[in-house]
């Protein structure tokens, strides 16, 4: 670190406060979003009545890599623990600068594009402010209440997950009556060639496991509020697989309900899918109902996201990958102040720049290439003699499973049908701007056996 700059032991630390149930709503929050809202309908014109199918892959994937976060979580409970891993199993300070501010971009362009859903949302219940106003209003809301502390920040948590969690349950249960009319392996495929088995092929799951695998991004924001979590080694993988399970159990219902009310073909088509199917089997819910329940959605989405953000850049900084000053920690309030202030300018400049839709696409493939170096990490560490030993370990073959799919998931994006070369362009670019900053702001000490 430079001369004169405050060392992290003399500063204030966060504070554990996060039990096992606090910790698994965080990350069902964090994985329902506002996504199964949008991506049903495309998902079914992919896969047809087997969209339940695209769902569950995109389940199996994910949950290599969330085993080998749980892992990581249970060996090195820290902020940051994705750049501290690829850093301990590496010793390369340039990759794990990447990692991390990757990861941190993912998070801001994610939170800048939904407070622009949400002022839009907004608007449509009859606020005449102009779209500007409504995002600063709630960015600055929003940043006041991560500032606030870890657990208003949860409770905030709770009441959105619970609004979110209600909307999808009013689809499964709507549409239970509905179950079992039609065929759950026709696919619009199977369609035209008339059998079953032509229509579900391997190409056509992982096209739609690339799709519905990013419903389940979030799960990996959970490493990031280690130093928060009581008695983290066994609470923190807890928490996470449990959040998985109970979002792959909504999202497999939610798909089943879905074609089992519309036809695909007309969920394919839909712009509200979800809110046609309420409005088919149960006309008694008004389609505002839901407009209500996207805005909770979207905004928790936007609310998890910083504080992972915040948590990210406080760990990198403790790690000495970031400026000391950004792991301040408010005596009070005990928490990141200073990465928090940081975050609502950034998040404010891109918010207000306009549509940043293909920036969030770039990103996402960020994260991708981020899971890839951090089962690598955890794959090294593993196999190297005298590593610590968590309380839940997975065997290597989780790891080395977790790099091969997310490498798939990564060409799905790149070569698939709907891919966008813009996407991989764009993340070169961010690549390269962060290479720059790392260039002008070389880390002269990166910690490694500080204990959070």
């Amino acid at each position: 670190m430079a001369d004169g700059e405050d060392t992290p032991s003399s500063q204030p630390t966060l504070v554990r406060r996060m039990g096992l149930a606090a910790l698994m709503v965080y990350g069902v929050g964090d994985m329902l979003g506002a996504g199964i809202y949008g991506l049903i309908g495309k998902a079914a014109g992919i896969m047809g009545n087997a969209v339940w199918l695209a769902f569950t892959l995109a389940m199996v994937v994910a949950l290599l890599t969330g085993l080998s976060y749980a892992n990581i979580g249970s060996r090195y409970p820290r902020a940051a623990g994705a750049p501290y891993v690829v850093h301990r199993a590496f010793r390369a300070p340039f990759i794990s600068y990447v990692i991390g501010l990757g990861v941190a971009a993912s998070g801001l362009t994610s939170m800048a594009t939904g407070s622009r859903v949400i002022a839009g949302y907004v608007q449509s219940l009859g606020a005449r402010l102009p779209t500007g106003v409504l995002v600063v209003a709630f960015l600055v809301l929003l940043s006041l209440v991560v500032f606030r502390g870890i657990r208003e920040s949860m409770w905030m948590n709770v009441v959105c997950t619970t609004v979110e969690l209600t909307g999808l349950l009013i689809v499964i249960g709507v549409g239970v009556r509905y179950w079992g009319s039609v065929n759950y392996l026709e696919t619009p495929a199977a369609a035209g060639e008339g059998s079953v088995a032509a229509g579900i092929s391997a190409g056509l799951l992982l096209q739609g496991a690339v799709l519905t695998f990013f419903s389940f991004i979030g799960f990996e924001d959970i490493l990031n509020v280690a130093e928060e979590v009581k008695r983290p080694r066994t609470t923190l993988p807890l928490g996470l697989l449990l959040a998985l399970l109970i979002a792959t159990t909504l999202y497999i219902l939610v798909a089943i309900s879905a074609v089992s009310v519309l036809p695909y073909q007309e969920l394919s088509q839909s712009k509200a899918a979800l809110v046609d199917v309420v409005r088919k089997a149960a006309p008694v819910f008004p389609p505002i109902l839901f407009t209500a329940i996207s805005i909770f959605a979207v905004a928790n989405t936007a609310l998890l996201n910083y504080v992972m953000g915040s948590r990210l850049l406080y760990g990198m900084a403790r790690q000495g990958l970031l400026p000391a000053w950004l792991g301040r920690v408010h005596p009070g309030r005990r928490t990141p102040h200073v990465a928090i202030l940081v975050l609502l300018g950034i998040v404010l400049t891109l918010a207000l720049s306009g549509d940043i839709r293909q920036l969030a696409d770039a990103t996402s493939l960020l994260l991708l290439g981020a899971f890839v170096l951090v089962n690598s990490a955890l794959l090294v560490l593993k196999l190297r003699p005298g590593e610590p030993r968590g309380a839940f370990e997975v065997p290597v073959f989780v790891p080395a499973a977790g790099v091969l799919v997310c490498l798939v998931m990564i060409g799905g994006r790149v070569l698939g049908p709907e891919a966008d070369v813009r996407a991989p362009l764009i993340a070169g670019g961010i690549v390269v701007g962060i290479a720059l900053l790392y260039a002008l702001r070389r880390p002269r000490h990166v910690v490694l056996d500080e204990e959070p």
